[in-house]
């Protein structure tokens, strides 16, 4: 029987022709020979889910299943960090081509699935160990068991009499040219030889290469056996193969048996492995014993280790290996439950060689995977809001490398990452040297994403913002979330507007602000309304980014002071309140310079302010600075060539008074005297006076007092009129000026000299009866009384 195989060169040349796809891109694969066994790997992202793996020789191609893996030196497993596929073969694997035991070529085909159709790549490398082989070497894969042996060995100088008188009774009757195999069972006595097709069918597979046997077995065949050595599980396959040539019985012993414990993790951080220090006679002595440790199928060297903080210790013929969880060398893997965990992997790679009494050395190798159980690994934000720049800064830390961030949901609202440049909210990256990321979320406390509520209890802002993080693991990408919620107080102030003075007014404007809403605008007592601007003629443009308020002069809610010829200052007020107290909490005032040619105010404290202008009065003649009221005494406090300005009480000054049911209106007169006048012609006696009329009318309604006490209150300004009885040369208008507001604080009249004590006469009326009486009378169409030399 042949254990040795070649490879064809054509049938190789043939094979690698048929592989037509393209290569594969640089860096998803890697190739690499190690001391025994030769391993390839390539990244998921080029294999997808389902890749699979063809061993290649010259008698053809064969499928590597999980049972023809296990049986011929192969394993095939998908290592989740880094993420790729690994396959390791042995250097006595079933299709290896294998010359002298030194130079052993691979050829596999991959075969992956890509867009739907399946394409092949042809894999080849050639290995040579770089260690010598050792007498007996067993090597302890993840799925198989191997054991090679020189086929130079001598016969041990102690004959292990039981196992050996076991073996032999069979062959002497059993025995044949052909190989056999008695597969030893523990407890078991009678021992029943078969040939090695059979055995290859159960599994087993024998080998013979130039100058070793070598044998292999998948772990749980029904011929193996478990047992504990030391307290340490261990797995045990013993086969004596012989053959008799004549009178000649060639016998070799081939065990294999390797540690079955499966690794745990203690509390303190580390990793924990066992193997007893002698598995089994056979296989390892009781002499001296060496242990060198590693990862990824490479060992180290001890202070290497060391450094590392690997620890080998023997307690009671046990060695324990001890590696930190986050030791260099092992691969972490993020994953998520609700929240997210994390776990660490190390391909712990052992080598343990021992001599035995007659200086045999045994090398053991093993190969098996370390893991962690699931450890929290939260990550955390940190508010960083900067008050002073209005903005939520939120940083999301300790971000592994294999999870990324893919959207922000920020109050319901979601934003894939990376945002919009357009918005106005950011978020960056931040990687660290310890492998970790983290996100630097920057949102305006003006966003219109942001909640913004006002708190009394604090008098501030409160601005609010419910942060949802979407986090996705790679390269699954199995998502996760990680909820925070961050706050932030800022002082609130009332809006200030900008007043503009203009000629014609003043202009008023409010940029909005996200929390104008707890106050509201008022002029006086009266809200701010589109449908109060209407009312007293103010022009109001309410957009979405500002408030625009144009008061044109002498409308309602000014305030005038210091009237002279020359001009005189308005004052407008809006008022800032309290939207739910109503009480006034700050005021935007502004007053301006303005300039008329003629105006009357009738204030609600009963005083008359007027500049009324008498050229037109004066075409016959006459001086404004001698012009007078009913009241010749009542002169003009100012005057120039054409206008003069009168400020008097409404109850003096010979004032008339006119009643209807709803209004009460004050009635005077500005007189021009020609009598000094050289050009006036005495047949024109009858002219000798021009009248200015000058009326300030009232609503009752908002009268306090009237007629029964010298002062005089009213809620409203009066509305002013000045009528001129001399009409005007033809082509000119009278102006006329009807203003809705007026001077608020009273300005003392200026008078001619009076006759001392003197006191213009009093007439007293009650109003209420008055008003009774005309309701008596009935009203026809509203009649006037007018009341002379009624002067108060």
């Amino acid at each position: 029987m042949a254990f040795g195989s070649c490879i064809s060169v054509a049938l190789l040349l043939s094979v690698l022709s048929t592989a037509k796809c393209d290569p594969i891109p640089s860096g998803a694969l890697q190739m690499e020979c190690h001391d025994r066994y030769f391993m390839i790997a390539v990244d998921v992202s080029f294999t997808g889910n389902e890749p699979h793996f063809e061993a290649v020789d010259e008698t053809g191609v064969y499928p590597i299943s999980e049972h023809y893996a296990a049986m011929c030196g192969y394993s095939v497993h998908v290592v989740l960090v880094p993420g790729h596929v690994e396959l390791r073969a042995s250097y006595f694997s079933c299709h290896t081509d294998n010359k002298g035991d030194e130079v052993f070529t691979f050829n596999f085909n991959l075969i992956v699935t890509r867009e739907g159709k399946e394409a092949t790549y042809a894999l080849n490398k050639t290995c040579s160990p770089s260690l010598p082989w050792s007498p007996r070497e067993v090597t302890c894969e993840t799925n198989y068991m191997e054991v090679s042996v020189r086929t130079e060995v001598t016969c041990p100088s102690k004959m292990h009499q039981d196992d050996w008188n076991a073996a032999l009774k069979p062959t002497y009757s059993s025995a044949t040219s052909d190989w056999q195999v008695v597969l030893h069972r523990d407890g078991e006595q009678e021992l029943i030889p078969m040939n090695l097709t059979e055995a290859q069918k159960q599994g087993y597979r024998f080998d013979m290469t130039d100058g070793r046997l070598v044998f292999r077995t998948p772990y749980g065949q029904p011929d193996s056996f478990s047992t504990e050595v030391t307290g340490v599980p261990v797995e045990v396959v013993h086969a004596t193969l012989f053959s008799r040539l004549n009178f000649v019985v060639l016998m070799v012993d081939l065990v294999a048996a390797c540690s079955m414990h499966n690794g745990s993790y203690d509390e303190s951080g580390y990793m924990v492995w066992e193997t007893p220090e002698v598995l089994h006679p056979l296989v390892s002595g009781w002499h001296e014993t060496q242990i060198n440790i590693g990862v990824n199928g490479e060992l180290v060297e001890q202070p290497v280790a060391e450094e590392r903080g690997y620890n080998v210790e023997k307690h009671n013929n046990t060695v324990h290996i001890s590696i930190p969880y986050n030791a260099e060398g092992g691969y972490r893997k993020s994953v998520a439950f609700g929240d997210l965990y994390e776990f660490y992997i190390f391909d712990l790679y052992l080598e343990q060689m021992s001599v035995d009494e007659d200086h045999a050395d045994t090398r053991l190798r093993f190969h098996r995977t370390l893991t962690t159980s699931l450890l929290p690994r939260p990550v955390y934000t940190e508010n960083r809001a900067a008050l002073e720049e209005r903005m939520f800064t939120v940083y999301l830390g300790d971000v592994p490398a294999d999870v990324e961030l893919v959207a922000v949901h920020l109050n319901g609202q979601e934003f894939t990452v990376p945002f919009r440049n357009a918005s106005s909210h950011t978020i960056t990256k931040v990687v660290h040297p310890n492998d970790t990321r983290g996100y630097t979320l920057k949102v305006p406390f003006d966003d219109p994403v942001v909640v913004q509520q006002f708190s009394r209890e604090d008098a501030a802002m409160q601005h609010r913002l419910d942060i949802n993080y979407t986090l996705t693991i790679l390269p699954e990408n199995e998502p996760f979330h990680h909820l925070t919620s961050v706050t932030a107080l800022t002082d609130v102030s009332p809006p200030v507007f900008d007043a503009v003075c203009s000629e014609s007014g003043i202009s008023f404007r409010l940029d909005h602000r996200p929390f104008d809403y707890l106050w509201e605008l008022s002029i006086g007592s009266d809200l701010l309304t589109p449908q109060l601007a209407a009312q007293h003629g103010y022009v109001m443009r309410n957009g979405s980014q500002n408030l625009q308020l144009d008061v044109p002069l002498f409308t309602h809610g000014y305030e005038y002071k210091d009237v002279t010829l020359k001009g005189f200052f308005g004052t407008f007020e809006i008022l800032i309140r309290d939207r739910q107290t109503s009480e006034v909490q700050s005021s935007t005032l502004r007053t301006c310079p303005f300039t008329a040619t003629e105006l009357i105010m009738c204030s609600t404290d009963g005083r008359m302010t007027v500049v009324a202008d008498l050229s037109l009065a004066m075409s016959s003649g006459g001086v404004p600075a001698r012009a007078n009221l009913v009241d010749k005494y009542c002169g003009p406090k100012e005057a120039d060539d054409t206008r003069a300005l009168f400020s008097f009480p409404l109850n003096s000054c010979g004032s008339l008074v006119k009643l209807n049911k709803e209004y009460v209106t004050y009635e005077n007169e500005i007189f021009i005297s020609r009598k000094f006048h050289t050009s006036i012609n005495a047949a024109d006696s009858s002219s000798e006076i021009d009248r200015v009329t000058m009326q300030c009318t009232y609503p009752l309604a908002g009268l306090h007092r009237l007629f029964s006490v010298y002062r005089f209150e009213s809620d409203t300004a009066g509305v002013g009129r000045i009528v001129h009885s001399a009409h005007p040369p033809e082509g000119v208008q009278s102006p006329t000026i009807k203003p809705t507001t007026v001077l608020q604080t009273p300005v003392p009249a200026t008078r001619r000299t009076r006759r001392p004590n003197y006191h213009p006469s009093v007439q007293y009326i009650k109003v209420p009866s008055f008003l009774q009486n005309l309701s008596k009378k009935g009203a026809r169409g509203s009649p006037q009384v007018k009341v002379n030399k009624a002067m108060f």
